[in-house]
């Protein structure tokens, strides 16, 4: 049994530059790297759009001319997010994925960050995730990821439980600040209630048996870009991936239907659009496995199934990440009252999830 990520022999080395990017001062780190990785490029001329959107790190965009056409993409490790994220994982998933055309090129690691290629295309908005044609072309692309063979051989196994485990002996006993204090003894269940949902979750959701596969588990309105000319989408940030739960991965982008910053759980997707969902990913997967595309109405309720049972796992998990970043991060962001937002919601969906049954 593995759950770690085998990368191809064929895949091109990814250079480690000994640079430091201040997250305050980013212009002379950013530079550093740039003559490094775009030597004819003049210091003078090089502009860097700052992007806001993500709540794990820091990104950058460098380039120069009056377009972005070659864009190079600097991204800067959020503060403590080593308890968060395996690095090294991350630049194995960046290299596989690359490695079968799912991901764009890592240029460089540096000390706290890495550089890589910019996709052309649009981050897309929760609106566009429900809308045809794009959400089939995310089952269909999410289903290409699941079929990636990566584990050498071995049997993958899911790392979900470790990582779980791992996040929940991290997360805050208290808070410096009094107000956050009394949200967390106020708002936030106890460590002794959230151990018990750990347990059960682990006892219920792995008897269901969801096959272990190459997973994003980060699959939110952002990290898929729309490329509307070539009619296609690519997924970025690799960060989280690794083996887990097919399923898990499923139910993880539909609590994503809700957004992130104004959260509305109502977009939770419905019984219908999930069958339709759930029907092209099965094509997709069975197509790039070589098991012919025919689906059946059985295959898609189970699935049905184990994706709005493995939906609560995500719940749990971000909710518990969202303790750890209330602690560490810098970015402005109420994580606090994420954390809260996920485990509400977590309690409210499990008595529907536990009331699904997997068809005889």
């Amino acid at each position: 049994m593995a759950n770690y990520i085998h990368v191809p022999d064929e895949a091109p080395a990814v250079p480690k530059i000994d640079v430091t990017v201040d997250e305050s001062d980013y212009r002379p780190g950013a530079l550093k790297l740039i003559k490094a990785l775009r030597p004819s490029w003049k210091p003078s001329e090089v502009k860097i759009k700052f992007f806001t959107d993500g709540i794990t790190n820091k990104l950058l965009g460098c380039y120069v001319g009056a377009v972005m056409q070659d864009v190079v993409l600097v991204r800067i490790y959020g503060n403590k997010t080593e308890l968060l994220v395996d690095r090294e994982n991350e630049v194995k998933s960046f290299r596989v994925l690359h490695a079968h055309r799912c991901a764009p090129r890592l240029y460089c690691t540096f000390n706290n960050g890495l550089c890589y290629e910019f996709l052309q295309g649009t981050a897309l908005e929760p609106e566009h995730i429900r809308s045809q044609p794009v959400f089939r072309l995310i089952a269909r692309q999410l289903a290409k990821y699941h079929a990636i063979h990566a584990h050498n051989g071995w049997v993958p196994q899911s790392d979900m439980w470790l990582k779980m485990g791992k996040y929940f002996a991290l997360i805050p006993k208290y808070f410096e600040d009094p107000e956050q204090n009394a949200r967390l003894s106020m708002e936030v269940p106890s460590p002794r209630c959230l151990r018990e949902e750990l347990l059960w979750l682990q006892k219920s959701l792995s008897v269901l048996g969801s096959p272990v596969v190459l997973c994003h588990n980060d699959l939110l309105c952002k990290n898929i870009i729309y490329n509307q000319v070539e009619g296609n989408v690519k997924f970025i940030d690799y960060e989280y991936a690794g083996y887990n739960y097919q399923a898990y991965d499923i139910g993880n982008h539909f609590n994503e239907f809700a957004g992130l910053n104004e959260v509305d759980y109502s977009h939770y997707p419905e019984r219908a659009f999930q069958l339709q969902w759930l029907r092209s990913y099965l094509e997709a997967y069975k197509e790039y496995k070589g098991q012919g595309s025919d689906v059946t109405d059985t295959e898609v309720e189970i699935l049905y199934v184990q994706v709005n049972r493995f939906a609560l796992a995500s719940h749990f998990i971000w909710g518990l990440w969202a303790l750890i970043q209330a602690k560490f991060s810098t970015i402005d962001f109420d994580f606090l009252g994420y954390a809260v937002l996920r485990f509400n919601q977590y309690f409210k969906m499990k008595p529907e999830a536990v009331a699904l049954n997997l068809p005889e």
